[in-house]
This record gives structure tokens, C-alpha cells and sequence, in this order.
């Protein structure tokens, strides 16, 4: 692994707050308080030891205030990019004279407070932003890619579950109807072998004192289990809360993060199994590779061990915004409030040996066949990730 912080004007030294790779052509996007989202160019010098650097392509410029969020759609033939004030917009991928061009293809206007995150469905033909039953800002908000459920997460310090119930069809179309099922708030903590008394809930996210306007929240890829940032977690009620993520139905890990989690995301591409650790919590046939980003420091994981494949630290100097995986698997980037970007690389099957795509796509088809007619309680089990 290589690569580090590049020291160039990325949004005119102000904040950069969101980051998501093109998914056909790997080209990097970000957005800032500049109002702008800007287009670049990763590329690679050959026999240099520096790591990846960016070439700045085009501006698309629209929004009125600052971009807190931009997503690609999984066919990248669009972006949705949120901003302050409730602005979403809409972009459409087009070519004048084999030139890619992007231009605004719908606004929408139906929020009143800013819109802090936003997440494609599955299928690329839907854009869910949630705020129904959220006291405060939504500031996450994940979608299922087996696409039965949608989360969310806020600084009202809830994690809210949405089922999809349709309605009747329009026009040919299933109206998507999103009904909140499970609301994870607080958890009884882990009692002594002498306690007897009952112990008092608690709370499992921070409050709105956390320094970071973003929880983006993710599923993994094959829709097994739901990675949400944001947590704090007390092994007793006379112990010290330490900062933590929490994964759906799985086992506990012991390590404590050294700073809030704002972020996760995982990496587009699975993995074989390396067989060289077997005391990972994610008894999967396979291996799913994410990374966690807190406000000062970025790790990388797999489901095959308990132990971090990569801790970064000291990368910036102010609060990372948001993280995002190229389409390859080969570069990992993190934007941050401090005007500029961190770029990695990964080499040489650093991260493993793929899974094919054509024919060996295999957990994805065993996922698809579990019965979603009668969606499950789901159990969050704390788990220190960092």
C-alpha cells in the first residue's frame, strides 16, 4: 500500500466534505463548501514510489450552498448530489462529440433542513434520503443491496430499520412505501459474574455534541450485516465509554476506536478466503474487505481476521468527511474538513485474490435466496471494530 495526502487545491482550500468513484471509468468525484463538485483524474507514475496523485478534469457547478453529499448510480449513468438548505439534485451522464459531459437532470426541493447523506437503491432507479421519525438530522442512511430494507441513523442517537411494504401499482410501477420496523437506541450493558440488580440501559450512539455532521452508516455487499458508525460502548457501568461501530447479529471484537467513527464504506469486490486466521468474528465463505474512517484516523478490515489490515493515522488536520472505494479495488480515498484528500493504492492482490465476477459470484446468489416474505427482529450486538 501506498499513497498519502496530496497538497493540491482541491476545492479552493475549503472543506471538502463528500467523495464517491465513477463506477465505468474510476474517475474521482468530490464535493465541498464551495458549492461545487469537482471531477479528477486518478493516475499512477510509473516506477515512482509517491503513490497515486489526480489530474482535475471539470467542474459541475449548480448547487447554491455547500455539497455535503454525492453518490454515483451503480450503472454511473447518474449522480445525486445533496446539499444545504434540502437542495438534491440529479445529474445525467451525456456525450457531445465522444466528450462525457454531465448535465442537471431533475431538482428536488421537498426537504427543509440540509441533506447530509443519500444512497442509490440497488437497481439504480431510486434515491432515499429518510427524515420521517428522526427527532434531529438525519445524518446516514444506507440501502440494502438485496433491497428489502433501508437504515438510517441520526443524531437523536437511533438507528431506525425501514421495511419496504409497496402499495398499489402506478402507471405499471410499484410505489415504494418504506415503513420504520426496529428503532436501536439503547442496550442493556454487559452485566458482572457478582451483579445481580438490574442494570440501566445505555445509550449505544452519541448525542449531537459530536463534532461531525456525518454517520454514513453501510451494508456489505452480499446484504449479510449492517456496519454503523457512531457508537460508544461501556463494557460496565463503572467503565469508560469507548468510541465504537456495531454490526447486526455478530460477535463481539475488543479493540476501541481512538476517535469517533463518521464513516464506513465497503469495498466493491470480494475476496477468497486467505485460511490464515481463524479467529475472525465473520464466519463467511468468503472475504469482505471495508474501511473506517474517524475523525482523525482511517483502518481497513476484513471479515477474516480481528485485526486491522491497515491503520492510518495523522493524515489531516481537521475532521475526515467521508471515504469511498474506485470500482477496482485498487484505490481507497477519504476527504476531510481541512481542504484536502487522502489518496491510497493498493498493489498486487495486497488486498487478496478476487472473486470472479462471471460464474463465481456465488454469495451474492446464496444471499438473494434467504426468505424476505417475513423480514427478521434484527439484534445489535456492540462490537469495537477499531
Amino acid at each position: 500500500m501506498k499513497g498519502g495526502t496530496l497538497q493540491i487545491n482541491w476545492h479552493d482550500t475549503k472543506p471538502v466534505l463528500t467523495l464517491d468513484f465513477h463506477p465505468p471509468s474510476g474517475l474521482l468525484a468530490t464535493g465541498g463548501n464551495d458549492h461545487d463538485i469537482k471531477l479528477w483524474a486518478v493516475m499512477v507514475v510509473k516506477e515512482s514510489k509517491k503513490g497515486p496523485t489526480t489530474t482535475y478534469k471539470n467542474s459541475l457547478s449548480y448547487h447554491s450552498s455547500a455539497v455535503n453529499v454525492l453518490r454515483f448510480s451503480p450503472s454511473g449513468e447518474h449522480l445525486a448530489s445533496g446539499a444545504d438548505g434540502g437542495e438534491l439534485v440529479i445529474w445525467k451522464l451525456h456525450s457531445a462529440d465522444d466528450i462525457p459531459c454531465w448535465k442537471v437532470l431533475k431538482t428536488l426541493l421537498f426537504h427543509r433542513k440540509d441533506v447530509m447523506d443519500l444512497q442509490w437503491s440497488p437497481d439504480g432507479g431510486s434515491v432515499h434520503q429518510i427524515l420521517d421519525g428522526h427527532l434531529h438530522y438525519v445524518q446516514g442512511v444506507a440501502w440494502d443491496p438485496l433491497g428489502q430494507f433501508v437504515a438510517s441513523l441520526s443524531s437523536d442517537r437511533t438507528c431506525r430499520i425501514y421495511v419496504n411494504k409497496p402499495q398499489a401499482k402506478v402507471k405499471s410501477h410499484e410505489k415504494l412505501n418504506y415503513v420504520c420496523q426496529h428503532v436501536v437506541s439503547k442496550s442493556e450493558p454487559q452485566r458482572q459474574d457478582d451483579a445481580k440488580a438490574q442494570l440501566p440501559k445505555a445509550y449505544l450512539f452519541h448525542d449531537d455534541t459530536l463534532t461531525s455532521f456525518f454517520r454514513r452508516l453501510a451494508w456489505s455487499p452480499d446484504g449479510s450485516f449492517l456496519l454503523v458508525p457512531a457508537g460508544i460502548y461501556k463494557l460496565s457501568s463503572k467503565s469508560e465509554a469507548v468510541n465504537t461501530a456495531y454490526i447486526f447479529a455478530r460477535k463481539d471484537l475488543s479493540r476501541g476506536a481512538s476517535g469517533p467513527v463518521v464513516a464506513v464504506r465497503f469495498c466493491p469486490i470480494m475476496f477468497h478466503l486467505r485460511g490464515s486466521n481463524t479467529a475472525g468474528s465473520f464466519k463467511l465463505p468468503y472475504r469482505i474487505v471495508f474501511a473506517v474512517a474517524t475523525l482523525s484516523s482511517l483502518y481497513v478490515y476484513d471479515t477474516e481476521s480481528s485485526t486491522p489490515v491497515a491503520i492510518l493515522a495523522g493524515l489531516h488536520y481537521a475532521a475526515v468527511t467521508d471515504i469511498a472505494w474506485s470500482p477496482d479495488a485498487r484505490y481507497l480515498a477519504a476527504s476531510s474538513r481541512d481542504g484536502f484528500c487522502t489518496l491510497l493504492e493498493f498493489e498486487n492482490e495486497e488486498l487478496g485474490s478476487p472473486i470472479s465476477t462471471t460464474g463465481e459470484r456465488e454469495p451474492m446468489v446464496l444471499a438473494k435466496s434467504t426468505d424476505s416474505s417475513k423480514p427478521a427482529k434484527k439484534r445489535i450486538t456492540p462490537v469495537a471494530i477499531v
